[in-house]
């Protein structure tokens, strides 16, 4: 057994100094080792993540829309109602969007790291023209986006932009 313990405390201690041999050779670890640079820190996100996180930003500003319109009390009681379900519609898709982000803890960026929380409030009235035209815009983008991201998230834009189309044909 005394041989154990000086070979560990050597491992030990070569690990440790590993990336101190690199910075004074001037290497950089992945010239050194196959894969991502562990040493390089975080790395940015992939553009299909920044593109879902807009999106998620997107369906939180439609919801803070039916709810300034909902919160009005100007809706008559059917139109409310109706209102009610879309919000639902517009919650549900969030839920989906948000199962599809997946990120690192640490390198999360700022607009990701909080996503439930924003400071924008809804206009103080919102009328049913604004969320059909808000709604026909979020459907048109939802289809712009869908060559740039990977199939299973175009199906999920797709299916958002169908529902979004569906919902400026309710409030028209």
């Amino acid at each position: 057994m005394p041989d154990i313990l000086p070979r560990r405390r050597l491992l030990a201690a070569s690990a440790a100094a590993l990336p101190a041999l690199l910075a004074v050779s001037g290497c950089r670890s992945s010239d050194v080792f196959a894969g991502p640079d562990p040493l390089a820190g975080p790395s940015s996100p992939a553009p299909d993540v920044l593109t879902l996180q807009a999106v998620i930003a997107a369906e939180q500003a439609m919801i803070r829309l039916y709810q300034g319109a909902i919160g009005t009390g100007t809706q008559a009681a059917v139109q409310e109602h109706r209102l009610d379900g879309l919000l639902a519609q517009h919650e549900s898709h969030l839920t989906r969007l948000r199962s599809r982000l997946i990120l690192p803890a640490p390198s999360a960026s700022p607009s990701a790291a909080t996503p439930g929380s924003s400071s924008a409030s809804a206009p103080a009235q919102v009328t049913v023209a604004q969320l059909r035209a808000a709604e026909r815009a979020s459907a048109a983008s939802l289809l712009r986006k869908l060559a740039a991201v990977p199939p299973d998230l175009a199906q999920l834009f797709a299916s958002i932009a169908a529902s979004d189309a569906t919902h400026a044909m309710v409030l028209g």
